[in-house]
């Protein structure tokens, strides 16, 4: 059943990141969805399609924005003439730990590299034969740092080092400050791990704001604009937005109403006290600021992708697309504030629906909630099972909001204004 199975591809994703903190690549997760007892001929064959798929149906290439796509490639799929299908200057191929160094394998990466491919040798964590053989071939070399103890850590990235100078480190699993400092004094270029990505081991920060944005919200309430314009411009500022539902609490306005919405909060804390809040915000944002951090990224995406999904599901209810943006968006406060959920909630008032879909998982928006997060995880089993329970959300959709979602992002992302001086 060819169309099921391409209708049924699912895209998981994790954020890599550059020595600055700031996002250089996405490592992809690919699954067909095929049923457990599919009869898959070419099971390379099989994978490759589905990532050709991703690329081709899904439009991943233009969502990455000319950001790599790192692409887990196995022996079979090593092999498989539709890898060179893939997008060359936007893909680099993981040569998993389990591709032998054979001449075989040599003769091929070579061959893949000379046809513009980038390589990376993935999950290294000893510098034996097989390393020493396929080193040479790749360009990334991604060390495992959980089995690692520091002094075996830098011993490896001497041998490394010592045979291959110009190759780029890359640490993955990467889970704690300590990894992330130890690893930066190595030399590593590239990171990726649950210390990025985990919102329960992501430290309290401050939130960043584009200044770009306030300009555009000052200009639009002076020219008197329409809330659903403002609220079109807040969407992609999750840092702003919070700062903007901890503004209306402080005014005190309308105790007993209840946000479900950008709109909600705009109407409680009136025009003229936004206007006065985002000139105010213009004064106090650091010219200096970067790009959008990857979390502040992640939370706008993860709304973007949980708001579509709900008007697929019921396109005559926008008040419960609404909602879904504020849970995804809010979902991610916790570890961008460093403060737990319910402290962050309590003031807030924001409507019980999303409260209970936050703090517990309940209702159509914490399944929602559920999906997206398995989706960013690659849990595929979890994205099968709820897509299961929701026949009006298909994979074909769903893969399609994932893609759109990603795209809106690295929007966002270049709108943001580049560091410069004061």
């Amino acid at each position: 059943m060819p169309s099921d199975s391409r209708e049924a591809l699912f895209v998981g994703r994790q954020p890599i990141l550059g020595r600055n903190q700031q996002l250089r690549a996405y490592e992809l997760l690919f699954r067909n969805g095929s049923a457990p007892d599919a009869e898959v001929v070419d099971g390379a064959q099989a994978t490759a399609t589905v990532i050709v798929n991703a690329f081709a149906e899904l439009g991943m290439a233009h969502a990455l924005d000319g950001r790599e796509a790192y692409v887990n490639v196995d022996a079979e799929l090593l092999f498989s003439d539709v890898l060179e299908l893939l997008p060359r200057q936007t893909v680099v191929l993981e040569v998993l730990e389990s591709v032998p160094a054979s001449a075989a394998v040599v003769q091929r990466c070579l061959h893949l590299h000379a046809a513009g491919f980038s390589l990376a040798l993935d999950d290294v964590i000893a510098f034996d034969t097989r390393t020493a053989t396929l080193l040479p071939l790749v360009q990334v070399v991604k060390i495992d740092l959980l089995p690692l103890s520091e002094p075996q850590l830098a011993g490896l990235v001497r041998q490394i080092r010592a045979a291959a100078p110009t190759v780029l480190l890359l640490a993955e699993k990467v889970e704690t400050r300590a990894q992330f400092d130890t690893c930066m004094r190595l030399g590593f270029s590239l990171f990726q791990g649950y210390h990025f990505a985990r919102p329960t081991l992501i430290a309290g920060r401050r939130l960043g704001h584009s200044q770009q944005t306030l300009m555009r919200l000052m200009g639009q309430l002076g020219a008197d604009a329409d809330t659903n314009v403002l609220e079109e411009t807040l969407k992609p500022e999750p840092g702003l937005t919070m700062n903007l539902l901890r503004m209306a609490n402080a005014a005190g306005s309308s105790a007993t109403r209840t946000v479900t919405s950008l709109r909600d909060v705009i109407q409680v804390l009136g025009r003229r006290h936004l206007q006065r809040w985002v000139q105010l915000l213009l004064f106090a944002t650091d010219s200096r600021a970067g790009r959008a951090s990857p979390l502040l990224l992640l939370a706008a995406t993860r709304g973007r992708l949980m708001e579509s999904a709900a008007q697929r599901l019921c396109p005559n209810d926008p008040h419960l697309a609404d909602g879904a943006f504020m849970v995804g968006m809010m979902s991610l406060m916790p570890a961008l504030l460093g403060m737990p959920l319910d402290q962050i909630l309590g003031p807030l008032r924001l409507s019980p629906a999303i409260d209970r879909a936050l703090q517990g998982g309940e209702g159509l928006l914490g399944e929602l909630l559920s999906l997206a997060q398995a989706s960013e995880s690659g849990d595929f089993d979890r994205v099968d099972e709820a897509l299961k329970t929701h026949p009006g959300l298909s994979a074909s959709h769903f893969n399609h909001a994932q893609a759109e979602a990603l795209q809106w992002a690295h929007a966002i992302d270049r709108e943001a204004p580049t560091a410069t001086a004061a």
